[in-house]
């Protein structure tokens, strides 16, 4: 089994990382109730949470020192920012602190409206990590179309879990299989 992974994972974030839009659903300001982990609350306290497996997808990124990117084309990219800076991502067992802020996870950040081809134009602009290394979840089949530029898109149909990280991992590596070199050539 092959364990090679993309230099750049990238996530929407309504729908791919947290069931709902952050635009419609959501009140500002957000707040945390003390130090609740995987949940901010808006003003009428409606939660705002990642998936169930995100964490771990999270800090399986971070161990394996790949790029994360959230591509979000929010009407709201201000209260997006917030709720990742407000939300606490568990730690792994045996780490020092209890919680990461999830803001921290993400190394770059394209959180605006508009088209995801401009956000990964912008990505890879201030990475240069080029298209065919990058690995994109996002929920709409619309944003499919930055697979024109190289990315390689997995589409989410119930929010990131596991499997569908798994599925999204298969189908970048069979889009781009590793490419063989010989010391003869």
């Amino acid at each position: 089994m092959t364990t090679r992974m993309p230099k750049l994972v990238a996530f929407d974030l309504d729908y791919t990382l947290w069931d709902l839009w952050i635009d419609t659903h959501v009140s500002g300001p957000l707040h945390r109730h003390k130090n609740t982990l995987n949940e901010v609350l808006d003003k009428h306290d409606t939660p705002v949470a990642f998936y169930r497996d995100v964490p771990q997808i999270l800090h399986r990124l971070r161990k394996a020192e790949i790029t994360v990117a959230a591509a979000s084309r929010t009407s709201a990219p201000n209260l997006a920012r917030q709720a990742l800076n407000l939300l606490l991502v568990p730690n792994e067992p045996g780490q020092d602190d209890q919680a990461t802020k999830a803001i921290d996870f993400f190394d770059e950040l394209e959180i605006y409206p508009g088209s995801k081809i401009t956000h990964f134009k912008r990505i890879h602009q201030k990475t240069g990590i080029p298209y065919e290394e990058m690995l994109f979840f996002d929920d709409e089949h619309r944003n499919k179309e930055v697979e024109a530029l190289g990315v390689t898109m997995c589409l989410v149909p119930n929010g990131v879990n596991h499997n569908v990280f798994e599925k999204g991992l298969s189908q970048w590596r069979t889009r781009y299989p590793a490419k063989v070199t010989g010391e003869d050539e």
